[in-house]
Order: structure tokens, then C-alpha cells, then sequence
């Protein structure tokens, strides 16, 4: 089912508007025109929407509007908020990769947080009963294993099997400007990879919301109410830095960028940079040689309390000042054949995070970085045409 046939409303605003300068954009004459003004920045668009209705919100740390929370900001302006959907790494994304969320209440605005990365990952309908409408406002990278899709793909879902309304306060895309990767096969679905779409999946997490109902990827074929606020001056060339890190082990620009290469060596024997200052922006080994770059991962709280080869010294590359590339399986060719004990060198889940069993076979066959990405051009053909038809946004600038 096609975009034009969604249950979907995309909210258009014309006049005035609460904007900010872009720290990504050159200054010109037309930066006016050209100022980029996120979907959370457009109250006047959305606050009529939350008039005498409970709201929940789904959001977390980087749910900010300006230099001030979301949460804050609506509570000031006198919206019912009745509750915050919490995803991986929580309400204030204190908790590491992995670390199950707590529910409780949040101590700055005494809020009732529902984990959705704890007990349940969908929200139950005992806890949407006393909402009528749900924001999602996360700041996605647009790698298919992020999990904050994966939230708001049970939101989506939850709010269909409840009749409740997904309003969502879109944000840009850091990796938006190119698709890439494997399609996700259905026998290696789980919460790091839910639909059939690549690594790289080159839409914005409205694009992608309209995508999932669109195309019934939610359970039983059902179709989710869809709100969508959009942001203006956005395309998918638009160069994005967050203003605050999307999770505790992507400190910038240059690790989101890495994040679909690097998150590769997650299922592997290689550090990635977790327990360092700098993840997802080196990769090395203890066996490597000791002459290469030279890193030690260490407990760091916050970050992640038990690193891989936590107090031993690594050894491989330091890619802080390299210009990141788009998606690469040089990193990961080059260390299979680097490391000694190549039976051991894929560990149980790397194919839920490559989404399929090809890729294991292909390094492990010894196929050029080349010969696997063209293995994976029909499929990529086929959803490059399936993303055209939800995109809201100009490929580039207009």
C-alpha cells in the first residue's frame, strides 16, 4: 500500500514559525530561506493537536527544542503530559548499549517513565488507556540496528491495536544522503533489524513510520494513525551534526558517520573503541601488531562498564581524522584476515546484525569488498524505487 493511501496526515505550516540557525549550513544570502527548523521547533503547528488530550511523549535526551527539553518546554506551555516512553539508553540516556531501563519516576519533573527496553519492548493498552495522543520526537543515525526505529516501530504498532494517534516531531537523518547494504532477510529479523529494508536505510524516521505502515510491516497487516510534523529546508544531502551525542558511545559526527561499518564488528573479536573516548571511530586487536595504532578500552561509566578486551592494549586503526567513508566492509575483510583464529572470528548474532547469512559466507569465502556489494544491487534497486515513493523531503538541495 502506497503513501498516497495511508492513513497519514503530513502537516504543512505556512507563516512564522520558532527557528534556529543550523550550525550545518553555510551563511549566504539566502541563509534565511535556507535555515533548517527541526519538526519539534513548529509548536504553533502542534500545540493546537494537544488541546484537551492526555499526551504521552517517546522520547529521550536528544529530544530537544533548542537548548531546552522537550518534556520541560510542553509542561511550561500547560500540556497534560501524563507519561514518557523511555527507549534504549532511557528517558535522560544515561544507561549503556544493552542496559535494560528501569520504569519509575523521572525526578526533575516527577513524570511516570515506562521502559521500553526492559520488561516489554511495546507499550501494553493498560498503558496507553489514559493517553490520546503519543509523540515520538528521538533523533535517529539511520542505520537499520539502531533501536530507536525498532521503539517506534511497537509504538506504531501499539497505537494501531489501541486506536491511538503517533504524532511525530521529525528530525534529520545524519546518514541520509546514500542507501546501502544488505536487505534484511525475514529469518534474521529481531529488535536490531526489523523490516526488510539495508543497513543504510536513507530515510528520516517519518519517512520510515510512513514506510512501515505503508507497506504493513506492522504485525497482522494493521495501519498505524500517523501525525507527521516535518521539519522545513531539510534534503537528504544536508549535511547534520546533532547537537548532543544520540547515544552514549556516538560522542560525533565522525563516529555516526563509522556506526554502519564499524557496529559490524559488534558479533567479532575486534574493539571497536568502546571503553575509549573515542568509539566507533578506531578498531583493533591484542593480536595485531603492536606497531599500528595502539588503544586500551577500560571500564567507563556511562559509556560501557565492561568493554571488549576491557585493560588490554589493542592494537589496528585510529579513523578520527580519516574522511569517513559510506558503508565499508574493508574494515571487517581486513581484520578476518588479520586475526589467527578465523573459526571464531563471527560470533552467534552477527548475522541478525547483517541481517543475513551471505555476508559471513562472502568475507568468509574471501570476496573482494567489490564482489559482495554487487551481490547486493537487485535488492537495493528494488528498495531504492520503494523508498521514492515515501520520501518527503528533495534528495537535494532544491
Amino acid at each position: 500500500m502506497k503513501l498516497a493511501s495511508l492513513i497519514f496526515t503530513f502537516l504543512v505550516i505556512f507563516g512564522s514559525c520558532s527557528s534556529r540557525p543550523s550550525e550545518n549550513q553555510t551563511a549566504g544570502p539566502a541563509e534565511k530561506e535556507q535555515t533548517l527548523v527541526l519538526g519539534a521547533e513548529r509548536l504553533d503547528l502542534y500545540l493546537p493537536l494537544m488541546e484537551n488530550r492526555a499526551i504521552a511523549l517517546a522520547v529521550n535526551h536528544t529530544s530537544l527544542l533548542g537548548d531546552r527539553h522537550l518534556v520541560d518546554t510542553l509542561l511550561t506551555l500547560g500540556v497534560n503530559i501524563k507519561k514518557v516512553f523511555a527507549p534504549e539508553h532511557g528517558f535522560r540516556g544515561a544507561q549503556e548499549a544493552g542496559e535494560l531501563v528501569e520504569s519509575g519516576i523521572d525526578p526533575k519533573t516527577s513524570l511516570p517513565i515506562v521502559s521500553l527496553y526492559g520488561a516489554n519492548k511495546k507499550p501494553t493498552p493498560e498503558q496507553l488507556d489514559d493517553v490520546d495522543l503519543i509523540i515520538f520526537d528521538i533523533q535517529d543515525v539511520g542505520a537499520r540496528f539502531y533501536t530507536y526505529i525498532s521503539t517506534m516501530h511497537y509504538l506504531m504498532e501499539a497505537c494501531a491495536e489501541n486506536n491511538k494517534t503517533l504524532l511525530i516531531l521529525d528530525r534529520p537523518n545524519p546518514n541520509g544522503d546514500y542507501v546501502a547494504g544488505p536487505i534484511l532477510q525475514e529469518e534474521h529479523k529481531s529488535f536490531i533489524g526489523m523490516h526488510p529494508i539495508p543497513i543504510v536505510h536513507g530515510l528520516t524516521v517519518a519517512e520510515l513510520a510512513g514506510m512501515i505502515t505503508g507497506e504493513q510491516w506492522l504485525s497482522g497487516g494493521l495501519q498505524c494513525t500517523l501525525e507527521i510534523v516535518p521539519m522545513e529546508n531539510y534534503h537528504h544531502q544536508l549535511r547534520y551534526t546533532p547537537p548532543v551525542k544520540p547515544s552514549p558511545n556516538l560522542p560525533n559526527y565522525q563516529s555516526i558517520r563509522l556506526y554502519p561499518s564499524l557496529c559490524l564488528f559488534e558479533r567479532t573479536p575486534i574493539s571497536l573503541g568502546r571503553g575509549t573516548q573515542f568509539p566507533f571511530q578506531v578498531y583493533g586487536h591484542p593480536g595485531f601488531d603492536q606497531n599500528l595504532f595502539a588503544f586500551t578500552p577500560t571500564s567507563i561509566p556511562g559509556m560501557d562498564n565492561n568493554p571488549k578486551h576491557k585493560d588490554q592494549a589493542c592494537y589496528g586503526w585510529d579513523l578520527r581524522e580519516t574522511e569517513a567513508p559510506e558503508l565499508t566492509l574493508s574494515y571487517i575483510i581486513s581484520a578476518y584476515h588479520l586475526v589467527e583464529d578465523k573459526e571464531n572470528f563471527f560470533m552467534d548474532g552477527f548475522n541478525l546484525r547483517s541481517g543475513n547469512t551471505e555476508l559471513m559466507d562472502q568475507i568468509k569465502a574471501g570476496l573482494t569488498e567489490e564482489e559482495i556489494k554487487k551481490s547486493w544491487e537487485a535488492g537495493l534497486e528494488g528498495y531504492r524505487q520503494l523508498r521514492k515513493q515515501y520520501l518527503l523531503y528533495p534528495e537535494s538541495a532544491p
